[in-house]
């Protein structure tokens, strides 16, 4: 006797099906501690593995710098949108670089001759209150001191900031540094035991060439899940790159400015535009993994891995945003596209993502179960007070603003990425939007959302007796795991219902 039916019995048999026409059917449990006993450990890449299997979409009003940060600190990564001009989304991958480092490679550096008004500019533009000051001002230069907040409250009025110089005020002696060469755990013991707020590393001949904070040290021991990068220890970042010609300039630019990974962002992703953007990423930077996509089909994953990606996201026209399927009436059901992707890409080894129709947590525990590696959210985190954009209120209820890439208000941006849904902005031609812009509702923070949503996972895995998304989806091929289709009564059955009223606070 069987209760449901396999996943190969049910999907794939020329019917669409989306994550609310699945439940997944229990199986015993034979472990009770889900924080010890289960690893939500994935792989973003092939080369690359996080901790958490969320990743944070390039949109507009989704993923900038402080949301890269936050998702790198919880576990995920984020992926920088491409909506912006090259040195904007340069300067943000920087700022996520050197958020949370090992060795800061690129300090901010001061020069002996600075005013310390000056020095307040820098510091409320970088959030810093301390210094290292060199004889040019740059990395590189010669080491002559240390500047810092205590310093600069020595100054009696601050009337004398303009008159007054860093050479004035800064620490010169008995200064604490660390020597080129040595390692993170030396340096840090270092930095503990000196009680200073940041370290300099210097090389023989007393020459800045990096430093360390701090308040690393403090986040390392809050954020032990943190994405890095295993050689640098800064936290992870992704980029997102169009697939035009031009697009080169800014793929090299963003590769220099540190990013870890790099998608294509296309909605469609099958395309010759796609596959020589790979083949000029694979030639120049064969170390950087790629992200293809975004595609629905097999044919579609096999012309992106013959063409040297490392990762494919998969979805097309199911995001909340998302107007493809009624305006072109192309894509795929994403519990459908999911499943027969992922089919082909992992006897290659290639992780998917799931790019979209992620509403819930379930959703999230559908889509891994279906073969996903990850899951990127848009709408899910768009309301998050991480993600860009100010909060306000319409009738009594907080909302920040959420749109799609392929709407007219992103396409018609001055930096709008038009191209991507292949409208040209410099012809005469009626824009075909493929979005539409809307609003979310206030989601709280990062901090607290997304450690909600991996014990979600987590609570989901336990109920099918499952510890590591690896064993998932094994489990789901070898037909261990059941799945039932939903009704249309039994998707209303399985939502809150029959109540004069519902405490949100219950449902986040």
């Amino acid at each position: 006797m069987s209760d449901g039916k396999t996943v190969k019995e049910m999907i794939g048999t020329g019917i669409g099906y989306t994550y609310n026409d699945i439940n997944i059917l229990p199986r015993h449990i034979s472990f009770g501690a889900i924080e010890d006993d289960i690893n939500l450990t994935t792989m973003l890449t092939q080369n690359i593995s996080i901790k958490s299997p969320i990743v944070s979409s390039p949109m507009d009003t989704v993923t900038e710098d402080t949301m890269a940060i936050s998702m790198a600190l919880q576990g995920g990564i984020g992926f920088i949108h491409y909506n912006c001009s090259i040195p904007e989304q340069v300067s943000m991958i920087k700022c996520v670089k050197r958020y949370e480092n090992g060795f800061i490679m690129d300090p901010i550096v001061i020069g002996p001759k600075q005013t310390i008004s000056e020095i307040i500019e820098i510091s409320n533009e970088y959030g810093f209150s301390g210094f290292p000051v060199t004889l040019t001002g740059k990395i590189g230069s010669t080491l002559i001191g240390i500047l810092t907040r205590r310093d600069i409250e020595s100054i009696d009025s601050p009337e004398l900031y303009t008159k007054t110089y860093v050479d004035d005020i800064m620490i010169t002696e008995h200064l604490i540094v660390g020597l080129e060469g040595c390692t993170l755990t030396e340096a840090n013991k270092l930095l503990r035991n000196s009680r200073k707020g940041k370290l300099p590393i210097v090389n023989k001949k007393g020459e800045l060439i990096s430093l360390i904070s701090r308040k690393d040290l403090l986040t390392n021991k809050e954020y032990p899940r943190a994405s890095k990068n295993i050689n640098t220890k800064q936290l992870l970042c992704g980029a997102a790159v169009g697939t035009r010609l031009e697009d080169r300039d800014r793929l090299d630019q963003v590769i220099a400015a540190g990013a870890d990974v790099i998608i294509f962002d296309s909605s469609q992703g099958d395309s010759d535009y796609q596959k020589n953007m790979i083949k000029y990423s694979k030639d120049n930077y064969p170390d950087i993994d790629i992200i293809g996509g975004n595609v629905v089909t097999v044919d579609q994953c096999k012309n992106l891995i013959d063409a040297g990606v490392n990762g494919i996201r998969v979805g097309m026209g199911v995001g909340s945003i998302c107007t493809t399927q009624e305006v072109c009436a192309v894509g795929r059901a994403q519990a459908t596209a999911v499943y027969k992707t992922f089919e082909y890409c992992n006897k290659l080894g290639i992780p998917i993502i799931a790019d979209g129709g992620i509403s819930s947590s379930g959703s999230i525990c559908k889509a891994l179960f279906l073969g996903a590696s990850l899951v990127m959210c848009g709408s899910l985190l768009a309301g998050t007070n991480e993600s860009p954009g100010d909060y306000f209120y319409r009738d009594g209820t907080r909302l920040k603003k959420y749109r799609g890439m392929g709407s007219r208000e992103a396409i018609t941006k001055r930096h709008g990425d038009g191209v991507r849904y292949y409208n040209n902005l410099d012809m005469d031609y009626p824009i075909v939007s493929q979005g539409v812009s809307g609003t979310v509702v206030d989601k709280g923070s990062i901090r607290d959302y997304i450690p909600y949503l991996l014990q979600s996972i987590r609570h989901s895995l336990q109920n099918i007796g499952i510890r590591s998304i690896p064993e998932l989806h094994d489990n789901m091929l070898d037909g261990n795991i059941k799945i039932e289709i939903k009704s249309p009564s039994t998707q209303l059955e399985g939502k809150v219902h029959s109540l004069a009223g519902v405490d949100r606070n219950d449902i986040y």
